[in-house]
């Protein structure tokens, strides 16, 4: 488990912030989720998208980018 971040820094994203961050479609990111490569969390009815989840989803980025 991780520890909580400094005050005022988020930790969970809806999916409207992290196509903004991520510089995707919404059916993009819902895609990817299906797939396996960027984690979400729901709360209630509310699908949300860790932090930690942006984070390697963009290192995994990178590694295919090195890979190939």
């Amino acid at each position: 488990m991780t520890a909580p971040g400094p005050p005022g820094e988020r930790r969970l994203y809806r999916i409207c912030d992290a196509m903004h961050l991520l510089s995707m479609s919404r059916s993009v990111i819902y895609e990817q989720i299906r797939a396996g490569r960027l984690r979400s969390v729901t709360q209630g009815r509310t699908r949300l998208i860790p932090a930690s989840a942006i984070s390697d989803y963009v290192a995994l980025l990178e590694r295919e980018t090195r890979a190939s």
